[in-house]
């Protein structure tokens, strides 16, 4: 028979469906992790799952035996997390109907819209946030004006910003006028309100923002609010953008 491994507290917490590996470094730290009935507050602590009594919030964890992975398309106005302290509508509220609890990868700003992938797959969610494996996301784009050639070289090249030049992008007009421009901006790593921080150090600020596609899945015919559950085939193209088996 083959021995349990002990792995790290956060990789399991992932693993199990519970949240993002980020966050349960969070939880670690706050104390609000036990194995065996001792509080764990450090990161590089280890268990197994399935031998040892994890817990979290004093509520016992186990393994989700069934991977999912939704595609939603994300409304303005809703915030990508599963609980706001300030009460607004959260992307939890838009897939109750899904049968395992399934988190956000990564983020949408509340006043943005699109794609958003929600999983409990934490190995998965991992590396389509990790800027290692360069997963490009696409956005439709509405900027105010019409950009220069200079600033859509820049946007294309290399944006220099507060926390260092971006990646290069890929860049399509698709329509113009005198007050606004339409565009597609596609990414391969993933800032905090980059597209917008972007677009205005080049002098072209956002309008409208859309996610369209993440690696190889796009909106497609998704309404605003409604969701759906990816495919086999989509899960394996996923995960073999990422560098994991299908």
């Amino acid at each position: 028979m083959k021995q349990m491994q002990a792995e790290r507290l956060q990789k399991i917490l992932s693993q199990a469906g519970i949240t993002s590996r980020r966050k349960a470094e969070k939880l670690i730290l706050q104390g609000r992790v036990s194995v065996n009935g001792k509080v764990v507050s450090e990161l590089g602590a280890k268990a197994v799952l399935g031998k040892d009594d994890i817990c979290v919030n004093g509520k016992a964890i186990k393994a989700e035996t069934e991977k999912v992975v939704v595609a939603l398309f994300k409304p303005k106005s809703f915030v990508t997390t599963l609980h706001d302290p300030q009460g607004r509508p959260t992307v939890a509220d838009l897939v109750k109907s899904i049968s395992v609890r399934v988190y956000p990868v990564g983020r949408l700003d509340y006043d943005a819209d699109g794609l958003l992938l929600m999983t409990n797959d934490g190995e998965l969610a991992h590396r389509l946030q990790h800027p290692r494996y360069k997963v490009p996301k696409t956005y439709l784009v509405k900027v105010r004006g019409h950009p220069l050639e200079e600033g859509l070289a820049q946007l294309q090249q290399g944006v220099s910003l507060e926390d260092g030049i971006t990646a290069p992008a890929e860049l399509h007009i698709l329509e113009d006028d005198k007050k606004a421009t339409w565009l597609t901006i596609t990414l391969r790593e993933g800032r905090n309100h980059q597209v917008k921080r972007m677009c205005a150090a080049v002098g072209c600020p956002v309008l409208k923002l859309r996610r369209t596609k993440i690696g190889p899945i796009d909106l497609g015919n998704l309404q605003p609010g409604r969701s759906r559950r990816l495919k086999a085939s989509e899960v394996r193209a996923l995960r073999k953008a990422v560098g994991l088996d299908g």
